[in-house]
């Protein structure tokens, strides 16, 4: 079968490789169809793994698939049904597991695509425990987004931010996958969105999502904008992403007991902050890292009643080299799909 696999940093292709034949005990045997693209793919291909792993590395951390075969002591899956794989392989075993917190798991495996050999290739078998079904209505290729970027989205804004309906939240990198989805979530719950986007023409498809002010972070201060549209309260939420570029402005963005939630660090993973100001002003700054398995059960439902992914695009298996350039460049709005 055909599998893109990591050779070595930065060095990627499409290879012949040997397709498992039948899934083990408690596995299920997947045809993969459409594989969702997110930074965690770029930190791999750059070798920001922040572990040990070897090459040749089959890359793809989200995807949606068809199972084709069942393993012994499997139940609740038959072939022909459409699922999403989880990409952690968690031990199932640790106290957070057994709580239903799978991203806080005590004894991970590694992320598949990352550590682990991933979803971009043609057939893969993996845990019947790490997968869920996808529900009727959805497409598949929404449900691609889910696992990685629709999960975190959902974790962020209601696990951790606890975002209620009417509340106004400051959305980083609105073109962005997570970015994206994080406005349409939030509108859907009438919130006032405001959010940051780098080029007149994201700033154009922003507000066609629905955010209600668009800020182009390259041409103003976005925390000075943030201040007068909010007359000088602040917002309820940051949803923060980027990292230090952002840092100090997200925070002075927020109102006197405002949530700040934070996954990722694509500008420089350092920033300050005056204790003064967090604890007079009495911020919440939470950290949020993947998502349970519960977040993308939740997400599919979302889907299901509308809410959906925004999508850019769609490549073949042999263009990804392009589609990692792209994200590099920051050259795309929402989510890059690669159709299997």
């Amino acid at each position: 079968m055909r599998a893109l696999q990591l050779l070595a940093e930065r060095e990627i292709a499409l290879r012949a490789i040997d397709a498992p034949q039948a899934p083990g005990p408690g596995e299920l045997l997947l045809r993969v169809r459409v594989v969702g693209l997110n930074h965690i793919d770029l930190w791999g291909f750059r070798g920001m793994a922040f572990a040990k792993r070897s090459f040749p590395l089959t890359v793809g951390a989200e995807a949606a698939c068809e199972v084709l075969d069942v393993g012994e002591g499997t139940t609740g899956f038959a072939p022909g049904d459409r699922v999403i794989p989880y990409a952690a392989i968690t031990c199932g075993h640790c106290r957070f597991c057994q709580r239903g917190i799978e991203n806080l798991c005590e004894n991970p495996r590694g992320v598949r695509g990352f550590h682990l050999d991933g979803f971009a290739q043609e057939v893969v078998a993996h845990p019947a425990r790490l997968t869920l079904r996808v529900p009727e209505g959805v497409d598949l290729r929404d449900a691609a987004c889910v696992p990685v970027a629709y999960a975190t989205v959902e974790h962020m804004l209601f696990d951790n931010a606890r975002l209620e309906p009417g509340e106004t939240i400051l959305v980083h990198a609105g073109g962005s996958g997570i970015g994206s989805i994080a406005i349409r979530v939030a509108k859907s719950l009438g919130c006032s969105v405001i959010t940051t986007v780098g080029s007149e023409t994201k700033a154009a498809k922003a507000r066609a999502l629905g955010a209600d002010h668009v800020i182009n972070y390259r041409e103003e201060r976005f925390e000075g904008v943030v201040r007068k549209i909010t007359a000088k309260r602040g917002v309820d939420v940051v949803f923060e992403h980027t990292g230090a570029d952002t840092w100090n402005g997200s925070l002075l963005s927020l109102r006197r007991g405002g949530r700040l939630v934070t996954c990722g660090a694509t500008s420089g993973p350092s920033g300050s902050v005056n204790l003064m100001q967090l604890f007079q002003q009495q911020y919440r700054i939470i950290g949020s890292f993947g998502a349970p398995i519960s977040a993308l059960a939740r997400a599919l439902d979302r889907i299901a009643a509308g809410v959906r992914p925004v999508i850019d695009s769609e490549y073949a298996l042999d263009d990804v080299r392009a589609c990692l350039d792209r994200l590099e460049r920051r050259d795309v709005f929402g989510k890059i799909l690669v159709v299997v």
